[in-house]
């Protein structure tokens, strides 16, 4: 590959992880957002319902992909988490300790709670997360022996979320596959001894690309999750006043990874354009005096999302008039949608 060539795929890798850190932020503000405006009880049930269905729709699947469904179930579950997390850039450590017992452990700084925001996530919030994935993964591996044991937890002030897999020696009840063991501390990670990806099918564009959906498939997941939880009206409210506080905080960071930068209607038009490249999204952009019209012919996240809803578009509302608050006083962005909320979405920036 030639020095120019490298550059664009550089570029193109920096590209990527723009959109990865704003679909990150716009998941964790989501959970931040029920918490300060429905309260505990009602983001805890948000994020179990978020976390069951990603790990319905992902776990088992995963297992083949990775080449790990043949272990034994309490290393199978540790090792996905282990390798589908370092996958999507978020530091994790597996311990094993036999075949029925395999640790893990997330250890600071958490990649969910990014920042400042591990201060505001309610400990009953992160425990639904555990509920969950990890309390069911027995269940999808038709192993009711397999239950998870947390031994610690960051927010709660804890040096990291950690705990293990362990499979007993009986079926376990419901309440029974998410227990907790404060008094336990998870051995030292030793990387030698850590699984690893075989390098030959996860070569690093794979792995880029990967970086960017593992953020971006948080958002696919929570918007519907959200609206048949709290129904389209009010999901909507919370799914577009989330994206237009992160898109004001983050027109900074992401246009300079799209070698963007602040301006009027032009520039912001300029930066959509770029934007939905990197998402891998199709789009068209057409100027009349001092109007664009940005014609967005894919919205390839919600792609084959059976219970997608026309609120479900709230996130991408509320991320553009806050990107354009980020860019420039008084730029107007205006959505207009097919029936059903389904693309073309058009945008009318000016």
């Amino acid at each position: 590959m030639t020095a120019a060539a490298d550059a664009a795929q550089e570029a193109q890798w920096k590209r990527w992880r723009a959109v990865a850190d704003l679909y990150h932020a716009y998941f964790t503000g989501l959970i931040l957002t029920v918490v300060t405006r429905r309260g505990t009880a009602d983001a805890a049930e948000f994020v179990f319902r978020v976390f069951r269905r990603q790990q319905q729709e992902r776990f088992l699947p995963g297992l083949r992909k990775l080449g790990i469904d043949h272990l034994p179930p309490a290393v199978a579950a540790a090792q996905y988490h282990y390798l589908s997390n370092w996958i999507g850039g978020v530091h994790v450590e597996y311990m094993y300790e036999s075949d029925a017992k395999a640790w893990i452990r997330y250890p600071p700084p958490r990649w969910i709670w990014k920042g400042t925001a591990i201060c505001g996530v309610p400990g009953e919030v992160s425990r639904a997360m555990l509920r969950g994935w990890h309390a069911n993964n027995g269940v999808a591996l038709g192993d009711l022996r397999l239950g998870f044991v947390c031994t610690k937890q960051s927010v709660d002030g804890q040096d990291g979320l950690e705990g293990y897999y362990h499979q007993y020696d009986h079926p376990l009840e419901l309440d029974q596959r998410l227990v907790f063991a404060r008094h336990l501390e998870a051995p030292l990670f030793d990387a030698k001894t850590a699984p690893a990806l075989p390098v030959a099918s996860w070569p690093k564009p794979r792995l880029e690309k990967a970086y960017r959906n593992y953020a971006m498939e948080y958002v696919r997941t929570a918007a519907p999750v959200m609206v048949q939880l709290f129904g389209p009206e009010d999901a909507g409210y919370l799914l577009h006043l989330t994206g237009k506080l992160i898109g004001m905080q983050y027109f900074d960071e992401v246009a300079a990874a799209l070698a963007m930068s602040r301006g009027g209607a032009s520039a912001f038009a300029s930066f959509l354009g770029a934007l939905f490249a990197a998402q891998d999204d199709t789009a068209e952009t057409s100027q009349s005096e001092g109007t664009f019209e940005i014609r967005q012919q894919s919205w390839k996240l919600m792609d084959d999302v059976a219970d997608y809803h026309g609120a479900c578009a709230k996130v991408l509302e509320g991320l553009f008039e806050g990107l354009a608050a980020g860019c420039g006083r008084h730029i107007g962005v205006h959505m207009r949608t097919a029936a059903g909320g389904r693309p073309p979405l058009v945008w009318v920036v000016e």
